[in-house]
Formats: C-alpha cells, structure tokens, sequence
C-alpha cells in the first residue's frame, strides 16, 4: 500500500475479511466463500449507491490455495475494472488436496487477473502456465523501504554492552540470527542453525539471537549445543534492531521452508553479508557469491563450510557488505517496486 500511494495512487483498504485457512478445514472455507459473497454484495452495494467512490482497479496481495480471492474478481466484472494480483503462487499438488476449494478460488482469480505480479522466480514458474503468453505475468521482487529503516537506528543502543550483559564478548565476531521463535519452519531453521554451527572449525564467533515466542524454551534447548556461544537479545525495537545488524559480523539463517524472507533484505540494507540454505525465494533476495552463500538446501556441511571461509577471510566479508547494501539499495527498494507498479498499472492517478 505504501509503494502504491508512492506511486502516486490513492490506495482504500476496501475489505478486511481475511480467507486464510491453516488446516485444511472444509467447512472453513465454505465458510469463508459465505463471507466473501456477502462482502461483495455489501460492496457493490456501497458503490452503486455512490458511483463517484467505485475504483479503478482492484488490487489484491498474496492469493494462494491457503488464502483464495473471492471478492475482487467479482467486483472486477461487476465494475468492469483492472484486477491485480501481487505475491500469488500456484501449487497444482494441491488440487485434490484438503484445500481443494481454496485451490481452485485462487486459480480462478489468478486467471482473472490483468496482471499477476510474482516475487520470486519460482512462484514465476508455477504462474506462467495459468497466465498464458500475454505480458500479464511481470517480476516485482520482495523490497525494502531501506530509507525509514536506516533513519530508525538507534544510535543510542550500545550493541556491545547488549551482548555483554546478555552474557556475551565484546571481542568474537558477531553471527546474527533474527526470527520468531514458532512452531513449523522456524523452528526447524532454529535446529539446522544448531546443527550446522556447531561443526565450524573457525573458534572465535558467538551467535546474536533477535527474537521471541512460545518456542523460546525449544529454541534455547537446539542451541545449547553452542554453549555459552549462544546469546539472546529477545525482541528488539526497530531501531534497536538496526543497529545489531550494523553491528554484526554475517547473517546465518538456514532458511526451512521459507518463502524468500525479509530479515535477509534489512541485514544486507545494513551492510550484512548472508549465509543461507538455497531455499525457495531466497536466490530472489541474497546474490549467491556476490552479497551472500547460499548453500544447497538440507547441505548442513556445505552451510557450515560457507561461514567457515567467510570467517577466515575478512576482506571478502568487506566486500559482500558493500555488494549487499547497494543491493538492495538499487534493486530490491521502495523506489525499485514503485517505478515497476507505475510501469505496469494502467490507471489514472
């Protein structure tokens, strides 16, 4: 929404109804089909009445089987507007699966779509089948808006006293890690990262942990097997968060399951070089050999072998801080997204 009003675009939160199901549940979908039908009619309603209010377009951010749109393709035809979709992703397995109708909302609205913006060059693969061989399928790949991140460091915080009081050394290179502590994938990145780390043959290093949840007792058990290497900051303010970044030495994070993940943009917006599992999206926000190694996905040796070199060799660190910052300055920023959404929108501002 930010980018769009950037963009020049006077951007209405038209619909809060929320069509997520994580189980797979049947009933739940229907239930949200209901919904849907009933928040179309409430809005077609709302703008016959008052003609000079109905969009231009609609737009509508992550439909996939789990999360289907059911509203804007109807508004859309009603209206006879542009449909836009942005962060959609197809997964044929799950034709006959539990999601089955939410699959099927979402192929739908897909098809539909004017144009579908994909954030990853997977998802982009998975799509063109559904799009067809008119330029409706166009890459926007995840961004930052790096400028407000930047400004929110808060100078203030003292990193190394942090670390210090959390039991840390002033004098290790900093590994820094920055995830919620759930069930699921995180939790299973939690337990590669203990895996892996403690298989380095490079000694002087500790691990920054940023981050909170429910798993937190899980989590401190899967690293224990770093001793007194593993140190905890819990949650941070964003500006405080800004700061450890800059402060630290190399992002690890082995990525499970992960869809491309937005703490790799804001660690290289800071100057932070990435070690990761080759995951899904993540090629689409960390430049393998340029801001970052990626390690072939479950590969734990090649994972610890990449930060190994990357601890030994401080000048190819240095160099992939610089790569990594005018990364995603020039390429994976606000400014980037904006100028593809105008390029490609075809409303009136």
């Amino acid at each position: 929404m930010a980018a769009l009003t950037q963009a020049g675009y006077s951007v209405e939160l038209a619909s809060k109804l929320r069509t997520f199901d994580k189980t797979g549940d049947q009933a739940i979908q229907q239930g949200m089909r209901d919904n849907s039908e009933a928040e179309v009619a409430r809005l077609i309603k709302r703008w016959s009445a008052s003609p000079e209010e109905v969009p231009e377009a609609w737009f509508t951010y992550h439909v996939y089987h789990k999360a289907p749109d059911w509203i804007g393709p109807a508004i859309c035809q009603y209206f006879d507007i542009p449909y836009y979709i942005a962060e959609a992703s197809h997964a044929p397995k799950q034709l006959n699966g539990p999601w089955h109708m939410g699959y099927e909302g979402a192929e739908q609205a897909i098809r539909a779509a004017d144009c579908v913006f994909h954030m990853t060059t997977l998802d982009g693969a998975c799509l063109a089948p559904l799009i067809g061989p008119e330029n409706r399928l166009v890459y926007l790949p995840p961004f930052l808006d790096v400028d407000p991140f930047l400004a929110a460091m808060d100078r203030t915080y003292d990193v190394g006293q942090a670390i210090e009081e959390a039991g840390g050394l002033k004098d290790r290179i900093n590994l820094l890690s920055v995830a919620m502590m759930r069930s699921g994938d995180k939790m299973q990145s939690y337990r590669e990262l203990g895996q892996n780390l403690a298989r380095l043959k490079f000694d002087n290093w500790q691990l920054i942990v940023v981050g909170d949840g429910e798993k937190r007792q899980e989590v401190e058990g899967v690293l224990s097997v770093l001793g007194e290497k593993a140190v905890y900051l819990g949650t941070l303010q964003l500006g405080q968060l800004a700061a450890v970044y800059s402060a630290s030495d190399l992002y690890v994070w082995p990525a499970a399951g992960e869809a491309y993940g937005m703490a790799f943009l804001e660690a290289q917006c800071c100057g932070l070089p990435v070690v990761a599992g080759h995951v899904r999206g993540v090629p689409d926000v960390v430049l393998d050999g340029e801001t970052g190694l990626l390690a072939p996905e479950g590969d734990g040796a090649a994972f610890a072998t990449y930060i190994d070199k990357l601890l030994y060799s401080s000048s190819r660190r240095s160099q992939m801080s610089e790569a990594a910052r005018r990364f995603v300055v020039e390429e994976r920023s606000m400014t980037h997204a904006v100028d593809i959404l105008k390029s490609q929108l075809s409303v009136a501002k």
